[in-house]
C-alpha cells in the first residue's frame, strides 16, 4: 500500500468546504467496497486537530495506511485499518460497516461503526462516513466523541482503491451492542 495520491480539488478545500462537498456525492454500495484502500488526511478543522490526526496516523512508528472492508451480507459488512509499523503491514481497529443516514443530511453513506468492536476507537464513538467522488476515489467524513455536538467535528480523508485484497477479519465483538446507538436516525430508516 501507498498514500493515496492528493486530489487537488480536495486538497484545496477547507474541513467544512469538504463536508458541503460531502453533502452532493452519493453513497457506495456495501458491494462496491471491498478491499484495503490507501487513505490521506484532508484538511482539518483546526489547528489542534490537525496536530493531534498527523501525530496519531503519520508517526513514522506507527503509520496509517488506510482502511479496508468486505461485505457479510447485503446490509452489513467488516473491516479494519491498516498501518505499518517496523516494515510489517498490521491490521487494528476493526469496524462494522453499513449504508445507514448520514448525520450531515440524513441520505445514505457508507458507515463504519467501530463501537462493534473492542479498541480504543470503540470506546471514543469513532463512526465514518463515506461517499463516492468517482469510482476508486471517496470522501470520508470521520468523528469521534462521547457527544452529539463532538461528532459533528469532521475528520475529512480521502480514500483511493482498491489496492488490495482483504487481509482477513480481525477484532472481538462487543457484546450487548446496538449499532443505532451509534447511527443517528438508523432506526427511521429501516
Amino acid at each position: 500500500m501507498t498514500l493515496a495520491d492528493p486530489d487537488p480539488e480536495l486538497a484545496a478545500l477547507d474541513s467544512s468546504a469538504l463536508v458541503d462537498r460531502f453533502k452532493t456525492l452519493e453513497c457506495p454500495s456495501l458491494a462496491e467496497m471491498q478491499g484495503e484502500y490507501d487513505g490521506r488526511l484532508l484538511r482539518q478543522p483546526h489547528f489542534l486537530a490537525t496536530l493531534f490526526w498527523s501525530a496519531a496516523l503519520k508517526n513514522p512508528a506507527w503509520l496509517w495506511l488506510g482502511k479496508a472492508f468486505r461485505p457479510v451480507s447485503d446490509e452489513a459488512g467488516r473491516g479494519y485499518n491498516t498501518f505499518r509499523s517496523c516494515g510489517r503491514l498490521l491490521q487494528h481497529f476493526p469496524m462494522a460497516t453499513l449504508v445507514a443516514p448520514s448525520r450531515y443530511d440524513g441520505r445514505p453513506a457508507f458507515q463504519l461503526v467501530y463501537r462493534a468492536y473492542h479498541s480504543i476507537c470503540g470506546v471514543v464513538h469513532m463512526v465514518d462516513e463515506v461517499r463516492r467522488i468517482r469510482p476508486g476515489a471517496y470522501l470520508l467524513i470521520g468523528t469521534i466523541g462521547f457527544t452529539e455536538k463532538q461528532r459533528l467535528v469532521p475528520v475529512p480523508v480521502l480514500l483511493k482503491g482498491p489496492v488490495a485484497e482483504y487481509r482477513g477479519d480481525i477484532g472481538r465483538l462487543r457484546t450487548p451492542f446496538n449499532v443505532a446507538e451509534e447511527v443517528p436516525g438508523l432506526n427511521e430508516s429501516r
